[in-house]
């Protein structure tokens, strides 16, 4: 589910980056606002942050005790995703096996859809493109876009594969659900997304 919220979050400047007037100049507190949400990625009450919208106000520094450092409170409105149990999504295939397929959308990276979760599916394996195949004929492998509902939303802080992010379990039961027409990657992920040299 898509939404805009208030977020807040403090910021952390060096004492020696203020100027000679004590004084701190707005860009470089929004480009450390801006880099410390990017490693943030995401929080359990709000989700993923997709985009900010809007700088709503800075606070005033707090001298932090015996370092050499200054603290601002600040406040952004941001565009945020938070996956909901019910909610129907699509995403790309990047590994299948006997017990189901691993799928990726924008920035959520562990979306598992279990083969007791795909009705009408059955496993065949083939070393160079292992595959479900359903009654009718679709195939769910490797690249493929598959429109699945959420079944289950875990939010995980840190394990050895993720660390603050949503980890999903996917259903195939219900209607108009399996995988689409189109293959391809989901350009919300810009790691993967290829952009032409100007």
């Amino acid at each position: 589910m898509l939404e805009e919220v208030e977020y807040s979050i403090n910021v952390v400047v060096r004492l020696t980056e203020l100027d000679e007037n004590k004084q701190v100049s707005q860009n470089l507190i929004v480009t450390r606002l801006l880099k410390q949400m990017m490693n943030v990625k995401s929080t359990e009450e709000i989700g993923y942050f997709l985009a900010v919208t809007e700088l709503k106000r800075i606070g005033t520094g707090t001298v932090l005790d015996s370092l050499d450092y200054v603290l601002f409170p600040v406040s952004v409105q941001c565009r945020t995703f938070l996956p909901v149990n019910g909610e129907i999504m699509h995403g790309v295939v990047y590994k299948v096996n006997v017990i189901g397929v691993f799928m990726r959308r924008g920035p959520m990276r562990f979306i598992f859809l279990p083969a007791q979760k795909m009705p009408g599916y059955s496993y065949v394996h083939d070393d160079q493109n292992p595959c479900f195949v359903s009654t009718d004929g679709s195939r769910i492998g490797l690249d493929v876009v598959v429109s699945f509902r959420v079944y289950g939303t875990r939010w995980v802080h840190r394990n050895r594969y993720a660390e603050r992010e949503y980890t999903l379990i996917a259903s195939l039961e219900g209607n108009c659900l399996g995988p689409m027409a189109l293959s391809g990657h989901d350009c919300l992920d810009l790691e993967s997304c290829r952009f032409p040299d100007s």
